[in-house]
């Protein structure tokens, strides 16, 4: 610690700036550990990759809106007679499908859901669906607890991290604060002998 010109410029705006920014590094720190964030950057992430994978699959919504409104304007000008439009009708899915065994499969799996959807579940259907849930419940709950312990784990953990951290930065400060104080009062002194000595 000299008496270099540049070290005895630090006013209370810098010191209140630097702990400003290291308040905001510990915030930002903080919210980037947080397991919470962690899960939800991580699904986000899953999110994207899936809708890629969807999109290089089925082909972008934008496709499908030209093959929609092509479909649709072959179905409005076929519906001058019955005849006709059952026969565009047909003509028009498989001219879709051609080409897009997906597409086929997918307005397949649709038409089947939607039929499966009105018609009521048999008494074994729901027995059925009955034991699978209580089974899967069952299975699940060890791992949802295996998952709440990691995660409190990982909480423990950064939240002691945090502190030490605080810690560290609160004595780094506290050192920054008596070193600015001794070199103002070296300074001073320094002033006074310039000023007695002249």
């Amino acid at each position: 610690m000299g008496t270099n010109a540049e070290e005895l410029t630090t006013t209370p705006a810098d010191i209140e700036a630097t702990r400003g920014e290291l308040t905001r590094d510990i915030d930002e720190l903080t919210d980037k550990l947080s397991p919470q964030r962690i899960v939800e950057r991580r699904k986000d992430a899953a999110r994207g990759r899936l809708s890629s994978v969807r999109d290089k699959l089925m082909g972008k919504a934008s496709d499908v809106r030209s093959s929609a409104s092509s479909a649709g304007g072959s179905a409005g000008g076929a519906l001058n007679s019955v005849k006709g439009s059952t026969r565009s009708a047909v003509s028009t899915v498989e001219s879709t499908a051609e080409g897009r065994p997906l597409s086929a499969g997918l307005v397949a799996f649709g038409a089947g859901m939607l039929i499966s959807a009105l018609l009521p579940p048999s008494s074994k259907e729901t027995e059925i669906a009955d034991t699978a849930l209580k089974s899967a419940k069952e299975h699940a709950q060890p791992l949802v607890d295996q998952a709440k312990a990691a995660g409190q784990d990982i909480g423990h953990n950064l939240a002691d991290s945090a502190n030490e951290s605080v810690q560290q930065v609160k004595e780094r400060a506290q050192e920054g604060v008596q070193n600015v104080k001794e070199e103002g009062q070296s300074s001073a002194q320094q002033v006074k002998d310039d000023v007695t000595s002249s």
